[in-house]
């Protein structure tokens, strides 16, 4: 598939039998777009659920990451062909950067040109980034030049809403492809987001869902749970008044999730 469908089937903590299912599950209601990474050690799985769906591989939009570990000149290439055996396809329509390396050990020029050279092999038909900084894009557009990134994928929910990075992605043509949108089940907590909800005979989640997609961002929530997983599809059909959209802006508190010890220094 050439273009990445707004929402799309997330697979991080997903494993073994579980991520099959919750993959042939999203395939099943509609979903074409789905997520994986090496280090979730789960792209066997997906793999199998692409290829025991029925759905034609063309239609798929299928996105995978190459772990910081495996930057390395003599390991980045390899470790994609890994991951392409493990996912049963000759490409991704999707191959990202996990993480920037940490403390710059391995030069960011190297692995970048490790990623643009895995696109001319024809491994994968776009490329881009994952937890960038805003200093690290930029480099990362001098280095690949205007128009190479597709995606820079982050952490974004209503509780960290991430606007410089949104920003920046957009004033370099990159898509922000938002992670962990639902904020680990806490935007079910949030009282706005349930007011809003009721408004719309919707769920918390449905509506975060939905103010992610008026903000351009695409999404990739997770599930086990084929009713959630239908519910988070539905959120498309949701939209949000200018009122509400101004009242879940509102929410932003820089609320993190994702920081392990190796991430960037963040904006």
């Amino acid at each position: 598939m050439e273009k990445m469908p707004q929402i799309g089937a997330g697979t991080f903590r997903l494993e073994g039998k579980v991520a099959r299912q919750s993959v042939l599950d999203a395939l099943e209601i509609g979903y074409r777009h789905i997520d994986t990474a090496q280090i979730y050690g789960n792209e066997e799985q997906v793999g199998d659920a692409i290829q025991t769906s029925g759905v034609d591989r063309e239609s798929i939009f299928l996105t995978t990451k190459v772990w910081y570990e495996k930057l390395g000149k003599s390991d980045f290439i390899p470790s994609v062909h890994e991951s392409l055996s493990k996912l049963k396809t000759d490409y991704v329509d999707l191959l990202l950067v996990h993480w920037p390396y940490p403390s710059d050990k391995i030069p960011m020029e190297e692995y970048l040109n490790c990623l643009a050279q895995a696109k001319e092999q024809g491994l994968c038909r776009h490329i881009g980034v994952s937890n960038f900084t805003l200093t690290q894009m930029d480099r990362a557009v001098s280095i690949l030049g205007e128009n190479a990134i597709y995606t820079n994928q982050v952490e974004c929910h209503p509780f960290m809403q991430n606007r410089q990075v949104a920003k920046a992605c957009y004033q370099h043509n990159m898509k922000l492809t938002a992670y962990m949108p639902l904020a680990v089940g806490k935007v079910m907590k949030d009282k706005t987001l349930n007011q809003i909800a009721e408004k719309y005979n919707a769920t918390p989640a449905q509506i975060a869902l939905a103010w992610a997609e008026k903000n351009n961002m695409f999404t990739i929530p997770s599930s086990t749970n084929r009713k959630h997983l239908q519910s988070n599809f539905d959120s498309q059909d949701i939209k949000l008044d200018e009122e509400d959209i101004t009242r879940i802006d509102d929410l932003e508190k820089g609320e993190r999730i994702v920081d392990p010890d190796f991430a960037p220094n963040w904006d």
